[in-house]
């Protein structure tokens, strides 16, 4: 740990231990002592103490008093207390309370409500989405999960699929764009249907995005300790939202209306691993306004390789291949003949013959020897928030976010290969006779070190508006600017220019050493042929956003709502690279695609219509909402999209509820799938499988990477599902949803799948092209994006595999979301209990028109059929305890031929927290322990072209048992 970092850490801890105030946080009954103060102040003060919202206008405030109050209160008896003798009452609002006059509480409750709160998958303040399921994650369980950041807290729910763009999957896959993980950010994948699918917004607005070509919002650079609540709506939104909403929407909400003081410090460790985390964040509130700044440092090691036996590229203890290379130290040398050398262990390569070569016996190396799974990462994150109202009937608020993450990963070697050793070598063998040079397969890592990869983002983002009251409607206008800078920079990879000179060179006390068993080349050398590779990405988004929403008329069930809007977007991606690898000066890697930028006007309106209330004592109808939503979208690149969405709620009364709704979605390409020039395709040869080759395998030159010729991807959403809280057992809720998406043409790249292409032609035949003629051979071996790692011949090709990006003709999926939930408590003790889960039943997909169909649920790259997060949380004073099990169930690994079972994956995560309240009031402590049993992932033959491993990053966690211990006072 730096000095730097030390001493953040130490100051953050003595910050916590320093005496104050108390300030317990919770949803249950709480001890408060309150002094006679402003109406408002108090307000805002009960609200952050147990973490719930209450909306009220200034006008119903300023110049009340409140009494002093003094006991155990739960928080609407303490807000009811508030307001006693005022002519003010509370009502129900979302997860929070209302202000308003008695008399307008009793006339005309659904006008006044709710001027602070939207609930994500609605624009019409104070009304939840007819027919939709909105998924909260709120403070409360936020605390109780034991996680530091908030991808850990969102990857545990069981719609979210871990494929994609995430720190733990680069190097190990390059399924669903991983290898476009520029700075080790962390995305959100809803059902699998891709990063670039699912909306990611904080506090309703969008932010820069992080990636190659910006194909995702980094969850890792917020801060976790300053979320409220993270909303999840799994569902098509675009109707509301615009593109990218197609598999739905993720909202995190920030602790805007934080009241007083919190710091709290935490150190976790596993075998191998540890994190240190340190956050402050401090509000304050005035008559007609309210700030908070909160800020966090996070800190974590690198978990090695060598630390998980499974993070091997030999996997023959487990049952597998060996996927090795002979790019090794010492080396395998290939002879002009192609005939295969090794270089004998134990010697220095001065005095070598050919004699004491290994005829036909390559050296093998595990390229994850000197690798990392996980980063070493170090992040600092500000964020403030503003409130302030200018006028009775405007207010202003801005908020602004910044982040700093510094990483760091030793990854697997980029061997090139191609490494031609003259006979003007003085270390120079001729294993055949015959005078020629040779090539030599060599492993690099003990000259230069372990090739490395340093990545920094930086990201900022700021809005702000104006909400004016418009006698019964509300106007807001609001513009928002976001920035996110990516550098990541590849060292200690060797300059195969200079590497050629100093191979040639004839002087043994200057030429390079390729012989030896260890590093044996004078270090002078060694740093001239030092190499690295270096790129630049910028992502910037801006918008300007205009909405009125409000009161129509009056229905049975209340009155009818609507909110227009319109919205102005522009979003750009530049790159620089400059490569130091085959060249005597740095070289720029040109454009690869980019600058790319669109443009996005939007027009929407949004109707809610509550057609019968519990007023009307209708049978089997207590009430039944009804919203229509719709939105017009013009994009620059893609043209004019129009897409509608209906939902419905019907309360059939004594607890039971139904819901449905259908919507139409859309999704623009990326700029990733679109954009050519260098660095946007790999062309590779390499062997596959192939069972109709007398060998077993055939050599194939495989296609990855973009393709300008595709299309935008359109889905069709449909829901519906059912709540039960029955009366005669307040606290049990089951709530259960059928969710069915067809999509047209959704962008996928299928370059992970090579291994499957010639064992499976019925699928992947219209990609397969056989016997390709020498001229195309020759054009792909002449493009600037060809690579050859395993030094194949063009005349050695019998095929040509396109994995490039493309639209897929069609996917539907279909499956179950559910949660059964138990809330009650006995005197003092109060108990949560339940499971959630998803089932998905199918993924049925067919990769082009020719090709069938084919299901592929619980196959590699895709969600397994069933996840299941069961929780058990108890508390008694101050003591509390929180146990959750995490279940995914096992699935097909096909990327292997025949495809392999892989077994399913149990873990159990356990808290204990006390509040210590003798010694330092409004201090909490809590232990927690992630992977209580210490289960090892399941194994998985995980190859793909460039490494291998032993597991799978997409459906499990190499961390292992992960012991925190967390320290939180509030002030």
């Amino acid at each position: 740990m730096r000095h730097g970092d030390l001493f953040c850490v130490l100051m953050g801890t003595a910050a916590v231990l320093a005496p104050a105030t108390a300030k317990a946080q919770g949803e249950g009954k709480q001890q408060l002592s309150l002094a006679e103060q402003p109406l408002g102040a108090a307000l805002r003060a009960i609200g952050a103490r147990y973490g719930r919202n209450i909306s009220v206008s200034s006008d119903l405030v300023d110049g009340r008093t409140s009494p002093a109050i003094e006991g155990r209160f739960g928080f609407e008896e303490a807000v009811a207390e508030l307001l006693r003798g005022s002519g003010l009452v509370a009502v129900p609002a979302g997860r929070g309370l209302s202000i308003r006059r008695a008399e307008a509480a009793s006339d005309d409750r659904d006008i006044a409500a709710e001027d602070d709160i939207v609930v994500t998958g609605s624009r019409i303040r104070g009304t939840a989405p007819a027919g939709a399921r909105i998924v909260t994650i709120d403070r409360e369980a936020i605390e109780q999960s034991g996680y530091a950041t908030t991808q850990q807290i969102v990857q545990a729910l069981p719609q979210n699929f871990g494929g994609g763009l995430n720190e733990g999957t680069i190097g190990f896959t390059i399924r669903n764009n991983s290898n476009a993980n520029l700075g080790f950010g962390s995305s959100v994948n809803l059902r699998g249907l891709g990063t670039t699918s699912t909306l990611t917004l904080i506090d309703g607005n969008r932010v820069a995005l992080g990636g190659v070509s910006g194909m995702f919002v980094d969850l890792s650079l917020i801060p976790a300790s300053v979320i409220d609540r993270v909303e999840v709506l799994a569902d098509g939104a675009s109707a509301i939202y615009g593109s990218d909403a197609v598999a739905g929407v993720v909202n995190v909400r920030l602790r805007n209306d934080f009241e007083g003081a919190e710091t709290r410090a935490r150190f976790g460790a596993a075998d191998g691993f540890e994190e240190w985390q340190f956050g402050q964040i401090a509000g304050t509130g005035w008559s007609n306004g309210h700030l908070t700044l909160g800020y966090e440092y996070y800190r974590r090691g690198n978990l090695a390789a060598s630390d998980r036996d499974y993070a091997t590229e030999d996997l023959r203890r487990f049952g597998g291949p060996d996927y090795r290379k002979n790019f090794s130290n010492p080396g395998t040398i290939i002879a002009a003949d192609g005939s295969i050398f090794a270089i004998p262990r134990g010697q220095d390569g001065t005095r070598l013959t050919a004699a004491d070569l290994l005829a036909g016996k390559p050296n093998l190396a595990d390229g994850r020897a000197d690798s990392d799974i996980l980063p070493r990462q170090r992040r600092h994150a500000v964020f403030g928030s503003l409130t302030q109202d200018l006028a009775p009937w405007l207010r202003f608020t801005a908020q602004g976010f910044y982040a700093d993450r510094r990483s760091e990963v030793r990854t697997t070697p980029d061997n090139y290969g191609y490494v031609v050793v003259p006979v003007t070598n003085p270390f120079y063998v001729d294993p055949t006779g015959t005078g020629e040079p040779v090539m030599v397969n060599y492993d690099f890592t003990k000259d230069l070190g372990p090739e490395t990869r340093r990545a920094h983002v930086r990201a900022w983002s700021a809005n702000a508006g104006f909400e004016a009251s418009l006698g019964r409607w509300r106007a807001e206008l609001r513009g928002s600017y976001g920035v996110q800078r990516e550098n990541d920079l590849t060292v200690n990879v060797p300059n195969y220019y200079y590497l050629a000179e100093a191979l040639a060179d004839p002087d043994p006390a200057s030429a390079y050493n390729l012989f030896g068993d260890g590093s044996f080349t004078p270090r002078a050398t060694i740093e001239r042929i030092r190499g690295y590779r270096e790129g630049e990405g910028v992502s910037r988004v801006r918008s300007a956003t205009l909405k009125f929403d409000g009161p129509l008329f009056a229905l049975p069930g209340g009155f009818a709502r609507l909110a227009i809007g319109g919205e102005i977007r522009s979003e750009r991606y530049g790159s620089t690279s400059t490569d130091f690898d085959f060249s005597p000066e740095p070289d720029s890697g040109g454009s690869a695609g980019f600058p790319i930028s669109r443009s996005v006007s939007a027009a929407y309106a949004e109707l809610s219509l509550p057609f019968v209330g519990p007023a009307q004592h209708i049978p089997l109808v207590e009430a039944f909402d009804l919203s229509v939503a719709g939105r017009i979208e013009r994009y620059s690149d893609f043209g004019t999209t129009a897409n509608p969405k209906i939902g419905a709620t019907w309360k059939l009364g004594g607890g039971f509820a139904l819901r449905s709704n259908w919507g139409r979605s859309f999704r623009a390409p990326s700029f990733a799938d679109i954009r050519t020039g260098r660095g946007t395709a790999a062309y590779i040869p390499l062997p596959v499988p192939d069972p109709a080759s007398p060998s077993g395998t055939t050599n194939v030159l495989a296609l990855i990477g973009s393709n300008p010729d595709v299309g935008p991807e359109k889905a069709v959403t449909w829901t519906a599902g059912a709540v039960y809280t029955p009366p005669a057992l307040p606290g049990l809720r089951l709530d259960l949803g059928y969710f069915d998406i067809r999509y047209r043409d959704r962008i996928a790249n299928l370059g992970t799948d090579y291994m499957a292409f010639l064992g499976n032609r019925d699928l992947y035949g219209s990609l397969i092209t056989d016997n390709p003629s020498a001229e195309l051979l020759a054009r792909y071996y002449g493009d600037e994006n060809f690579r050859n790692p395993f030094g194949i011949a063009a005349n050695a090709i019998g095929a040509i595999v396109d994995g490039r990006t493309l639209n897929l003709s069609s996917v539907r999926m279909n499956g179950i979301d559910f949660d059964l939930g138990y809330t009650g408590a006995a005197g003092e003790t109060k108990v949560s209990a339940g499971v959630s889960g998803a089932w998905i039943f199918g993924i049925r997909q067919r990769i082009t028109p020719t090709a069938p169909d084919q299901d592929v649920v619980a196959t590699t790259g895709n969600p397994v059929d069933l996840r299941l997060r069961g929780r058990l949380a108890v508390s008694n004073g101050p003591w509390s305890s929180a146990a959750f099990v995490n279940f995914t169930n096992g699935y097909r690994n096909t990327t292997v031929v025949p495809s392999a079972k892989v077994a399913s994956w149990t873990t159990v995560d356990l808290q204990l927290g006390y509040d210590v309240r003798a010694l330092l009031r409004g201090t909490r402590l809590s232990l927690s322990v992630s992977n209580l049993f210490d289960r090892k992932p399941p194994y998985v033959e995980n190859a793909d072209i460039f490494s291998a491993s032993g597991y799978d990053p997409e459906n499990a966690s190499p961390v292992g048992r992960l012991v925190a211990l967390q320290l939180v006072k509030t002030w």
